[in-house]
């Protein structure tokens, strides 16, 4: 029940359903739009909005290809053909068409919705009711057999097709005949006219009451034979019918005639046929017509960011960030940002009393309430935060506004009064209480008596409500009694100026006397209201005022406090997993490591007993194999020292390797170093992180692959890389831990860092060795984008830079230059 009957208009919501209206493509849609009323029924405000949210969902979902199409209103020209002898034109057979083309590319488009996604709209389609009032659902296949109908009928631009039946095909050939023949005789006679100077070149023929005739000066009339049909409004031009063609003409009357009886007999033989459709054709329009009032409900939402929010069947209201949508629209126009709302209503605090300044918002917040509940129970989403929950009231009553009316000989006072004792004998637990500037209108003593009184009253019947004042002694019941709740709305004191929020818990300032210093009400004057009202109000006023910063204050701590706690239990979450993911990586190497220490001792076991062997069998002597056995006591330590360092003690192999005890010489020997690189090693250059393969060895160089790129490099640059390190090198994506005192290194670094590098002139050794350092400055100063010079020349020094930017990973993309800046001659690199 709603009260009073003007409701819309005071909550602004008569706005909200003209832009449906103007949202709808259909008049279907529209008159469900002017028909959309208010429900109380929990389960049906609950489906509407479930309805509107799906399909919200689906114009949101990009995937998903919603159907454009037009909606034509036919139901008056169905109407028509009820009648038999009726028939719909050839225009209104293109609009069915098309209406019934819509009605099934929709029909077929929920269809193919995910019914676990979409449960409502998928299973929404053309329905009929029986004569025994049960709902019936329309297949398509009856409305695609009507679309045919038509195409044999029509084209597609809605003109009668010549083949629509045999007889209409045939007329229309004699008729095509009968005006060439027409055509020729006239362009004869005009010919001749012109010849002898009748008529001047540059005139044609024209129609006249449909026949063909040709315009003459009067003076020349009567050298063309034939039948004046018209005249010009000046005179100076008749309109004569060759007599040549007036035979041909009459036959072309004849047969367009025939035709217009065809294209009759037609129509009606179509309005017969889809007589007996009528219902399903209904149907369609009706589905239709539901399906543009949940599009138009839906785009209303989108553009609002509105949402449908959580009910609960117990009366609660508990609303975050809510936003009045109009006012918000007219806000976002002047460029200007809403301030949201929290309300809550509970049992406990079932009426909200809010105090505060005028033009503070107090009638906003209570406007808010009212029009985002009236909404609500229009089955229309709302403007909440998704974590609010709403439910559905049995009655919304309001009073906003003056309503005094000199018919009814009722003043302002009057017809407040009028609403309390309605409100008094009408509300219960399940009611929704709006009442702005309550008491008002009347004497304050007495009026803010009756007020209290009546609140009192209200406040029994268990009702909800958001009540606005400006009275004190509302203030003290809020205060005190039960279910009642004082809210404020804020005040900056030090700008004198509102800032538009709600802050539950305490009653709020008029703040009378700042605002009226404000307007420049002389000093005076506000001295003697101060000694007028009396110390104790304006200390109590003072208080309040206090009170409101204060809570202000505490509340924008306690936020600051609660975001620096959330951002700390984030960042400890994320440190745990990165320890965790450390800890992964941990035993993950110590376990490569293990196994490639064994490796190795199993390799130096080998290595020995072939030295051994080779002694035997050599019969080396014994200087020879002195110097075998320091070298590969040497070996056999600094083997020993590398596993100590890489394997944990329990993991350190126990076993010794066996010594060798022959005194026989050797034929051949090579001392080998610890960690010692040969062919086939696995190396890279100091400072860089690129792994190359050794291919050939001298005394002081090596030649080593990088990918496809081979480059002499001296001995002392390269340093030996394990099978493991090589592995985590490829696959894993490394985390450095930087030192502290490194960040000062990449500042200087990024300050003396040039985004380009001249390798013109350089071997190519020379230049690869200048660009592995290059770049991994380049990456280490987080450079978005390189230039490298190279020169064109034989293309050698190129392919070199480009061969080694296509093997590293930290190089997104390269190309040339632009040729105005270098061309070929000039890669420039993207990096990451």
């Amino acid at each position: 029940m709603l009260y009073p009957a003007d409701f819309e208009h005071k909550i602004d919501f008569t706005v909200l359903r003209e832009q449906l209206l103007q949202l709808c493509s259909s008049e279907q849609g529209r008159e469900l739009v002017e028909a959309m009323s208010v429900s109380s029924d929990f389960s049906e405000v609950q489906h509407r909005l479930l309805f509107v949210q799906e399909m919200l969902n689906i114009l949101s979902d990009a995937s998903l290809s919603v159907p454009r199409c037009e909606m034509y209103d036919m139901r008056q020209s169905l109407s028509r053909i009820r009648v038999e002898g009726l028939f719909l034109d050839e225009q209104e057979l293109y609009q069915l068409r098309r209406a019934l083309d819509a009605s099934a590319q929709y029909a077929a488009f929920l269809r193919s919705l995910d019914p676990q996604r979409f449960p409502l709209c998928s299973a929404l389609g053309p329905s009929s009711e029986t004569d025994d009032g049960v709902e019936q659902t329309v297949t398509t296949d009856s409305l695609i057999q009507i679309v045919a109908a038509i195409d044999r009928i029509i084209d597609k631009y809605g003109r009668m097709r010549d083949n629509a039946s045999p007889d209409l095909s045939q007329i229309r050939r004699s008729l095509l005949s009968a005006q060439g023949a027409a055509s020729r005789a006239l362009s004869s006679v005009l010919k001749k006219a012109q010849t002898e100077g009748w008529i001047d070149k540059d005139v044609a023929p024209t129609m006249r009451e449909g026949r063909l005739v040709i315009p003459v000066p009067p003076m020349n009339k009567r050298k063309i034979g034939g039948i004046v049909h018209d005249e010009s409004a000046t005179g100076k031009t008749v309109y004569i019918e060759p007599q040549e063609v007036v035979e041909a003409n009459n036959r072309i009357r004849e047969l367009e005639s025939e035709e217009k009886r065809e294209r009759m007999r037609i129509l009606l033989g179509f309005a017969a046929y889809v007589r007996p459709y009528l219902p399903d054709i209904y149907a369609s329009q009706s589905f239709l017509g539901k399906v543009d009032f949940l599009m138009a409900k839906a785009r209303l939402a989108i553009s609002q960011h509105a949402l449908a929010p959580q009910l609960s069947e117990s009366v609660m209201l508990d609303w975050r960030e809510a936003r009045h949508p109009v006012l918000e629209a007219r806000l976002q126009k002047q460029q200007k940002q809403i301030v949201p709302l929290t309300v809550r209503l509970t049992k406990e605090q079932r009426i909200l009393v809010i105090s505060g300044p005028n033009a503070g918002g107090k009638s906003v917040c209570l406007k808010t309430v009212a029009l985002l509940q009236y909404m609500l129970q229009c089955g229309m989403p709302v403007p909440l935060r998704e974590d609010s929950t709403a439910c559905v009231f049995e009655h919304l009553f309001i009073d906003i506004g003056d309503e005094q009316s000199i018919e009814d000989d009722l003043s302002t006072y009057s017809s407040h009064l009028r609403n309390m004792k309605y409100f008094l004998r009408n509300s219960n637990a399940s009611t929704l209480l709006l009442i702005d500037e309550m008491g008002g209108g009347t004497e304050p003593l007495l009026g803010g008596a009756i007020a209290e009184a009546v609140l009192e009253g209200l406040n029994a019947t268990q009702a909800m409500g958001v009540v606005t004042t400006h009275y004190s002694n509302l203030k003290h019941y809020a205060e005190d009694a039960e279910g009642m709740v004082n809210g404020a709305m804020l005040y900056d004191r030090g700008q004198l100026r509102p800032l538009f929020q709600l802050s539950i818990g305490q009653p709020g300032s008029s703040f009378a006397l700042e605002i009226a210093q404000q307007t420049g009400l002389p000093l005076d004057i506000i001295a003697r209201a101060k000694q007028l009202a009396g110390e104790e109000h304006i200390d109590y006023e003072r208080h309040l005022q206090d009170i409101a910063r204060d809570k202000r204050y505490w509340e924008e701590k306690r936020k600051r406090v609660h975001e620096r706690e959330k951002l700390l239990e984030q960042k400890i979450a994320e440190y745990e997993e990165h320890l965790a993911g450390v800890r992964d990586k941990r035993r993950e190497i110590l376990a490569d490591a293990r196994q490639e220490a064994e490796a190795l001792l199993q390799n130096t076991n080998a290595l020995i007993e072939n030295t051994i062997r080779t002694i035997r069998e050599t019969a080396a002597d014994r200087e020879r194999t002195r110097e075998v056995r320091e070298q590969v006591d040497a070996w056999k330590t600094t083997i020993a020292q590398t596993v100590a360092v890489d394997t944990p003690k329990q993991h350190r192999p126990k076993q010794k390797p066996k010594r060798p005890t022959t005194d026989n010489s050797v034929r051949q020997s090579t001392a080998v170093p610890a960690m010692a690189i040969a062919v086939g090693s696995r190396v890279r250059k100091r400072g860089s992180q690129i792994v190359g393969e050794v291919l050939s060895l001298t005394d002081k160089q090596a030649l080593v692959a990088f990918g496809s790129i081979q480059s002499y490099i001296p001995l002392k640059q390269l340093e030996y890389v394990s099978a493991r390190e090589a592995k985590h090198q490829r696959h894993a994506d490394t985390k450095v831990v930087v030192p502290a005192n490194v960040s000062e290194n990449i500042r200087k670094k990024k300050m003396q860092f040039s985004q380009e590098i001249d390798l013109r002139g350089m071997r190519a050794d020379e230049a690869l060795s200048c660009i592995m350092n290059y770049i991994d400055d380049a990456v280490m100063v987080g450079a978005a984008e390189v230039r490298i010079l190279h020169g064109t020349g034989t293309g050698a020094l190129r392919q070199v830079v480009r061969d080694y930017l296509q093997m590293q990973p930290r190089v997104l993309s390269f190309h040339d230059a632009h040729p105005d800046q270098g061309g070929a001659g000039i890669t420039i690199a993207t990096l990451q």
